[in-house]
């Protein structure tokens, strides 16, 4: 299973790296939260999951116990990746000023 996992991975996070490279030309403005690479990863984990749970009730516990161990993995990436995105779309509201120069701020006045 894991010689299927891992070119499977390898190409998830190639599709969401030349996905991801466009970003450099985005729209002034605050972004909406992008849900793909959160959607992937997390349809990745629930699969090696479904692996996990097939291998520990067939008898299998070793096998069972390394796939939970990459559904782990996988789940520390959706979760990366969310909140990545997350900051990216909700970006921290800029200081009032007055403050260091060449630093933008908002204005007090709304």
């Amino acid at each position: 299973m894991l010689l299927i996992e891992i070119p499977a991975a390898i190409l998830l996070w190639l599709m969401l790296g030349i996905r991801g490279s466009d970003r450099a030309d985005e729209r002034i403005g605050t972004p909406t939260m992008d849900w793909v690479p959160v959607l992937w990863l997390g349809g990745f984990t629930l699969g090696v999951l479904v692996v996990a749970v097939v291998f520990l009730r067939s008898a299998h516990p070793y096998a069972g116990a390394v796939q939970l161990l990459i559904a782990a993995t996988a789940l520390v990436f959706a979760m990366t990746a969310w909140h990545e995105e997350y900051e990216r779309a909700h970006p921290s509201p800029l200081p009032t000023c007055p403050t260091r120069a060449g630093t933008p701020c908002a204005s007090s006045v709304p």
